[in-house]
């Protein structure tokens, strides 16, 4: 479980197709510090709020590195096949227990793709209609791993008021209108959701 607090902006250092006995995928190799101080083979480390598994680590001149295979199914639900050489991630370790929970309860399960309508600081995303009855007003949603407060929600969009050091620590400092975004909805709001159904009419 993470809590939607970005420790660091990792870069992908290089990203190519696998073909195993499990099916094809993509291995990505991802420049990273701080998510690796205390993280061994088989660590769960969220990449754009994506949770991905260590498999390889180690250290090239100065730069420290680690791997991760990416399968099918993560592909197609989120933007990680997209992520280019050079791309900028944001980068963030499980919560500990008893460690203090600063954003959200973040699984690191995407749910879909949203698209940017409008920058940061008045971040404005576009999200598949079927997600939408997720989102309350000054509820919480997690856009590339960032735990943020959405608040003016139409029909297909919400927006949030990005701080300047929200800008300056994630990726949504350089995401322009356009850019693809993986969603992850409250995790409670799909609980209730699943818990309610059978006494509907």
């Amino acid at each position: 479980m993470f809590t939607g607090i970005v420790e660091e902006l990792g870069a992908v250092l290089d990203s190519r197709p696998v073909t195993t006995e499990w099916g094809s995928g993509v291995r990505l190799r991802i420049a990273a510090n701080t998510v690796l101080q205390d993280s061994a083979l088989g660590a769960s480390i969220a990449v754009n709020g994506c949770c991905l598994t260590l498999v390889d680590q180690g250290v090239d001149g100065d730069q420290a590195w680690w791997d991760t295979d990416v399968s099918q199914e993560t592909l197609d639900r989120t933007t990680t096949g997209k992520l280019s050489v050079g791309a900028r991630v944001n980068l963030e370790r499980p919560m500990a227990l008893g460690d203090r929970l600063g954003g959200h309860m973040v699984l690191g399960h995407v749910d879909g793709v949203g698209e940017v309508v409008s920058p940061a600081p008045d971040l404005v995303v576009r999200v598949p209609q079927a997600m939408m009855r997720y989102l309350v007003e000054k509820g919480s949603v997690t856009v590339d791993g960032i735990s943020l407060t959405a608040f003016d929600i139409t029909a297909d969009t919400f927006r949030v008021a990005v701080i300047p050091h929200t800008a300056q620590v994630t990726t949504l400092g350089f995401r322009p209108s356009g850019s693809l975004v993986n969603l992850e909805m409250d995790v409670l709001a799909k609980h209730i959701e699943r818990l309610v159904e059978p006494y509907k009419k």
